[in-house]
């Protein structure tokens, strides 16, 4: 993509000579920054940001948006107001993807500005020449159909078939897809929007959301604390709400309105719980949006409004830990940051940690080891298969998509990190130094190192009979986990290990295993400690005695399917095509494609399936899992 310079008659001289410098130099920096992993790491600097926080920041947007299904574009503009850090100051970077700038303007004049070639993940940087006078500027622009961070469905891809959807998801560098702005999560801003649609459809956003708000097609929004760019969120459709407890409710689509209330009614209780515990509930109401199917993850903590997957209501609440999970964010994550993707399992494992401490809570101990004991395994996985440097907590990302960070790492290694921590001090004394850490970084965004210092000042020198940095900094700079880290047990699993034993020797038939008191994390633990490889007639059996290729709980589907590529089990391939067609969550889609790559006629049938899905999966979905189809 040539390099676009936009800009009046006025500034243009002036915009050639400076905003190009300005431009190349924000390129040279991140090119500079990612050409060698020998380079030193600068730590606290985003390297995937194009913009320029220390010499000016962005403290607040004014989004005004007008929804257009038929094109599949938001038009509109932004007002932005800045910060000069440096008082001489007198440009300002922000980063954009696939978006057309068409004006800038502050105090009734245009402004020059130069938009730079397109980087293949980062986007481009946009150079906006600052004001003289004033904190405020406006930009007008309209995004791309193909923008990343944007998922536009037709009405047959939505639960309704009537009415389209619209729904954004920012983490981790998608917001700039959508607005224009500095798109680095060290960068806190406030935000307030109008959105224009039609007025059959309700529009919310991860702002204060009025349930009673009259459904006459212009929405206005306000978010008053400050939240880094990735926790921008919108999404559009035939919403409606149902109250779940005085401060928590669910907006979804009115054929599920119901299903989804009953499954997640216990959220109300998780936040009471947590409050107890970590200190005080800081967004005033926390709502759910159930989204399509095709919602890439399994949730977003988005602030005051969480999206979820439609995949976790599974007609018994065995899968709402993922609503602990996104609820604890608003702890950790939303309220203290990472300040860099390098940093996110400050959190991730935070609230991975506490999701654990949210389910023993509300649901018990027993329920809280099974799930311990299935994330120690999901973490294991995850250790066997990345490379060495992928097993870091302070991942080095320079020159990589922020995407790949995402795996078990941040999350289950760093719960149990802090799982560590807490068994070393006890479990009061750890609350406490949670609840001071939480209370000191309020709304800050802050790196691994800022961490490590609070934690050795509050906690190791108190401790340093059983806490050591040397131990402390192997869990966050080395591969794998340390020798002698806590293993999660659970007694619940014995008779599972026993029964599945018995079955594999030929002891005991699987109709005769008492599955009936089961949960679905005893099922989980039954089908992922299978061995790799099973007969045909051991397949057939199992799926005989308990119909797992027509399981309607998409976790245990998703673990069954997998058996079935593995063991070429072909009476499950029907369920399986339909199972990739019409979710997309990639944790559940990714393993299958992955697997179905690994043979000629297993290829063969996951390019049928992507072809039929590919038009309604999230752009996210695509990118993940396009490789395995080419």
């Amino acid at each position: 993509m040539t390099t676009k310079i936009l800009c009046t008659a006025l500034f243009g001289c002036f915009l050639l000579m400076g905003c190009s410098e300005s431009v190349k130099q924000a390129q040279s920096n991140v090119d500079e920054a990612q050409s060698s992993a020998s380079t030193s790491l600068e730590v606290g600097k985003d390297y995937h940001s194009f913009s320029n926080p220390e010499q000016v920041k962005i403290s607040n947007l004014g989004l005004d948006l007008t929804v257009d299904f038929a094109e599949k574009i938001l038009t509109g503009s932004v007002d932005v107001d800045f910060v000069r850090v440096m008082p001489n100051a007198d440009k300002i970077v922000l980063d954009t993807r696939d978006l057309t700038i068409t004006k800038v303007t502050a105090n009734g004049h245009d402004l020059a500005y130069e938009l730079a070639a397109q980087d293949s993940f980062l986007g481009a940087a946009l150079t906006i020449v600052l004001p003289e006078e004033g904190n405020t500027f406006k930009i007008e622009y309209h995004t791309s159909p193909d923008a990343s961070g944007v998922q536009w469905l037709t009405p047959a891809q939505t639960e309704g078939k009537k009415q389209p959807f619209l729904f954004t998801q920012s983490q981790a560098i998608h917001a700039r897809s959508f607005i224009p702005l500095q798109d680095s999560p060290q960068v806190r801003v406030t935000y307030q929007a109008t959105i224009r649609t039609s007025p059959d459809l309700l529009a919310v956003m991860s702002a204060a959301n009025d349930p009673n708000t009259p459904r006459d097609g212009v929405y206005e929004f306000a978010m008053p604390q400050p939240i880094p760019s990735y926790l921008i969120a919108l999404a559009v459709g035939d919403l409606h709400f149902k109250a779940m407890g005085e401060r928590t409710g669910v907006y979804v689509e009115p054929a599920i309105l119901d299903a989804a209330a009953a499954e997640f009614a216990d959220t109300e209780s998780m936040l009471i719980a947590t409050e107890k515990t970590f200190g005080p509930y800081s967004w005033d109401r926390y709502d759910l949006l159930i989204l399509p199917p095709s919602f890439p993850f399994g949730g977003m903590e988005n602030p005051r409004l969480s999206f979820i997957t439609p995949t976790v209501i599974a007609g018994d609440k065995s899968l709402v830990s993922l609503i602990a999970h996104e609820l604890a964010h608003s702890w950790s994550g939303n309220t203290v940051t990472n300040a860099t993707w390098r940093d996110l399992w400050l959190n991730e494992g935070f609230t991975t940690y506490l999701t654990y401490r949210i389910m023993e809570m509300v649901y018990g101990e027993k329920r809280y080891a099974m799930e311990a004991v299935l994330g120690r395994q999901d973490l294991q996985a995850d250790i066997d298969s990345l490379p060495a440097n992928d097993q870091i907590l302070a991942i080095d990302l320079r020159g990589r998509d922020p995407d790949d960070v995402f795996s078990n790492i941040p999350y289950e290694k760093g719960a149990l990190f802090l799982r560590e921590l807490e068994q070393k001090v006890g479990r009061a004394e750890f609350d406490q130094f949670l609840l001071g850490y939480f209370k000191h970084f309020n709304f800050q965004s802050i790196t691994t190192d800022q961490f490590v210092a609070y934690l050795e000042d509050k906690l190791v020198k108190q401790h340093s009979d059983v806490l050591s940095m040397e131990r402390i900094n192997a869990w966050i700079h080395s591969a794998g986990v340390p020798e002698g880290a806590p293993e999660p047990q659970s007694d619940a699993f014995a008779l599972v290990d026993q029964a599945r034993n018995e079955w594999l020797a030929g002891n005991l038939a699987a109709k005769d295993i008492l599955v009936g008191e089961w949960t679905t994390h005893q099922w989980l633990y039954f089908l992922n400690n299978m061995p790799a490889k099973l007969s045909q007639v051991q397949l057939s059996e199992l799926d005989a005695a308990f119909a797992l290729t027509q399981s309607r709980n998409n976790e245990i589907a998703h673990s069954w399917l997998l058996m079935s590529v593995n063991n070429w089990y072909e009476p499950a391939f029907p369920r399986l095509h339909d199972y990739l067609v019409h979710i997309g969550r990639n944790k559940l889609v990714k393993p299958l494609y992955k697997a179905l790559a690994e043979t000629p006629q297993g290829k063969v049938m996951a390019q049928k399936a992507f072809a039929e899905a590919k038009d309604g999966y999230h752009p996210l979905t695509v990118k993940a899992n396009e490789g395995f189809v080419q």
